[in-house]
C-alpha cells in the first residue's frame, strides 16, 4: 500500500506547487463566499483539466464507443447496487425511515431478481431511488456551510463532502477491495463509466466563458438541492455561451 499512496502524496504536492500559478480568480472581494480559496480551486481544476484530457476522457471515449448503451446501463445498476450498504448506513443515520426502507426494498429486489443488481428490476417495479452520503448526514447534524474545494483527480467537492466522502469509502465494497487486495478495476470501472456519462456535457463546458465558475455554480446547486432540497436558480450560463457577450468580461 506504501506505492499508491506515495503517489497520492506527491500528486497533492504538484497541485500545491502549482497553486501560485492562477491568474484569472476574482480579486478577494468579488470571490464567491463559499470559494475564498478560488486561486488554489483554480489551480487545482486546471491540473484535473490537464489530466482529464490525457488520460481520463480517452478511456471513457473508448469505453463509450465499444460499449453498448443496455451494457453501460447494466454497469451502471450494478455499481448503484453495490453502493446500496453505503446508501442504506446514511439514510439510517439521517433518520430517514421511509427512505431506509425504500432502499433495503430496492437492494433485495435487484440483488435477487436483477442478477446482482445488473438489471433495475426495483424501478421498474415503482420502489424509489433514494440517495444517501456522509456528507448529507454531516449537513443534516448541522454542518450546513462548507467551503468549496476542488480535489486532485476527484474534482468539485467541499471540506464537509470531503470528510463524508473518505468515510463512505470504508464500507464501500469496491473501495475495501482495492484497499485490502489491491485491486483496482472496479473502482476504475466506475470512475470511467461515470466519466462517460458526462461525456454530453463536454461541449457545452468548453463552450463557456468561465468553465471553472460554470462546474463550481452548476456543482453547488446540485448538492445543495440534494441535501436540503432547495431548488434555486441557476446562474445564467446560457449568457456566458454567446459569443458576443465575452468582451464584456
Amino acid at each position: 500500500m506504501k506505492q499508491p499512496i506515495s503517489r497520492t502524496l506527491a500528486m497533492i504536492v504538484l497541485v500545491g506547487l502549482m497553486a501560485g500559478c492562477a491568474s484569472t480568480a476574482a480579486p478577494p472581494e468579488e470571490r464567491h463566499p463559499d470559494d475564498p480559496w478560488e486561486p488554489f480551486n483554480r489551480s487545482v481544476h486546471q491540473f484535473n483539466q490537464v489530466a482529464d484530457r490525457a488520460v481520463l476522457r480517452p478511456l471513457a471515449l473508448g469505453y463509450d464507443h465499444v460499449t453498448p448503451d443496455p451494457v453501460q446501463r447494466g454497469i451502471g445498476n450494478f455499481f448503484r447496487n453495490l453502493r446500496s450498504p453505503v446508501i442504506m448506513v446514511n439514510l439510517l443515520l439521517q433518520g430517514r425511515g421511509s427512505d431506509l426502507e425504500s432502499e433495503f426494498q430496492r437492494f433485495v429486489t435487484n440483488t435477487l431478481y436483477g442478477v446482482g443488481g445488473v438489471f433495475d428490476v426495483a424501478s421498474a417495479g415503482g420502489i424509489d431511488k433514494p440517495e444517501g452520503d456522509f456528507g448529507q448526514t454531516l449537513a443534516t447534524w448541522g454542518w450546513s456551510d462548507s467551503r468549496y474545494l476542488v480535489l486532485p483527480l476527484l474534482g468539485p467537492s467541499t471540506i464537509r463532502d470531503s470528510v463524508g466522502r473518505g468515510v463512505d469509502t470504508v464500507p464501500d465494497i469496491a473501495w475495501r477491495l482495492a484497499y485490502q487486495e489491491g485491486s483496482y478495476f472496479l473502482v476504475g470501472l466506475n470512475v470511467i463509466h461515470m466519466r462517460a456519462g458526462l461525456l454530453p456535457l463536454d461541449a457545452e463546458i468548453a463552450a463557456a466563458y468561465d468553465e471553472y465558475i460554470m462546474m463550481r455554480d452548476g456543482w453547488m446547486q446540485r448538492r445543495s438541492h440534494l441535501i436540503f432540497g432547495e431548488d434555486a436558480d441557476l446562474p445564467d450560463y446560457d449568457a456566458w455561451l454567446e459569443e458576443d457577450d465575452w468582451d464584456e468580461w
